[in-house]
């Protein structure tokens, strides 16, 4: 089992947001940023297009912007093919002045929509570091941790098969002595199967009613009859039992960090938005209002789970 700690799947909430060139975001964030100090010993030049360089901080901005698409890169071959497209950038880019492409109108939105999304990103990501405090941190980490400490988990294996006769067959192998870990790895479909049938420890409501209600009930060392569920049927075995606690702060600090930035970057925007006159010509004035509102992260929006022993 992994470790999870309030984590939000959806941050804000903007409504659908329009596609633009990569390569605008990239000119345009070159732009913004050539004024902040560099020095010249760790932003070396890595190439020269007609004369314009083309800098180690470029490379790095580039590597931001183009993201997944780089991830299974190693390093040297995704700087080289970061920096061939910061060439071709440089290339089509002026060909493109050439033909005085920055004077349509097209052109100067996607502009006018690029620096704005840049603008709030970076607003956006000043806010959301100044929240994320070990104070702040250290009180979301102990007030979702009292919400868990003394929950009852249990740790156990199980049989999944398709049938109730298959259940029985293997309940009686159990029975003579078989190995319910063997059993599992040869006989279950589940894909867990592998481990032994291992499913680590969980709490009730992390497994279908059906399953829970048994294996909460099983001491310890004990094996269950055949148990029905929507996914076939089990033969459970209860390892262990214990009163859950929280994983440590530093196992969970990142994933609290990103809750906390999201949460202060919602209640940021929401701020502002009070603030602001918005007039929309499509919908009810308070229609328009609720909708607007962006979903701020929850505590409660996904669990914090020690990791799988």
């Amino acid at each position: 089992m992994t470790t999870s700690f309030p984590e939000t799947k959806t941050g804000l909430r903007f409504g659908t947001a329009m596609r633009v060139s990569l390569a605008a975001t990239a000119c345009l964030a070159a732009i913004l940023t050539a004024s902040l100090p560099v020095r010249a010993q760790d932003n070396p030049v890595l190439a020269k297009v007609n004369g314009a360089e083309i800098r180690q901080s470029d490379v790095a901005l580039a590597e931001e912007e183009l993201g997944p698409s780089l991830a299974q890169m190693d390093p040297a071959t995704k700087k080289d093919n970061v920096l061939a497209f910061l060439i071709d950038l440089k290339i089509v880019a002026k060909a493109a002045e050439d033909k005085k492409l920055e004077n349509s109108e097209d052109f100067k939105k996607r502009l006018a929509f690029t620096r704005s999304r840049l603008l709030m990103d970076s607003l956006l990501a000043t806010e959301g570091k100044a929240a994320t405090t070990e104070e702040a941190m250290k009180k979301v980490y102990e007030e979702a941790a009292k919400q868990i400490t003394g929950e009852m988990e249990v740790h156990a294996r199980h049989i999944l098969v398709e049938t109730e006769d298959e259940a029985k067959a293997i309940a009686e192998e159990l029975k003579k002595g078989a190995d319910f870990a063997e059993l599992a790895k040869k006989k279950s479909k589940d894909p867990g199967a592998s481990d032994g049938g291992d499913l680590g420890f969980f709490t009730k409501e992390q497994m279908v009613p059906e399953f829970s209600a048994v294996a909460f009930t099983l001491e310890p060392g004990k094996i269950s009859d055949p148990v029905k569920s929507q996914f076939g049927w089990h033969l459970i075995k209860v390892e262990e039992k214990r009163a859950r606690k929280a994983p440590e702060f530093e196992q969970v600090k990142a994933q609290i960090e990103t809750y906390v930035t999201r949460k202060a970057q919602a209640e940021y925007v929401a701020k502002l938005r009070e603030a602001a006159k918005v007039e929309r010509m499509d919908k009810p004035a308070e229609a328009a209002k609720s909708d607007a509102k962006p979903d701020a992260a929850k505590p409660g929006d996904s669990k914090m789970a020690p990791a799988k022993k």
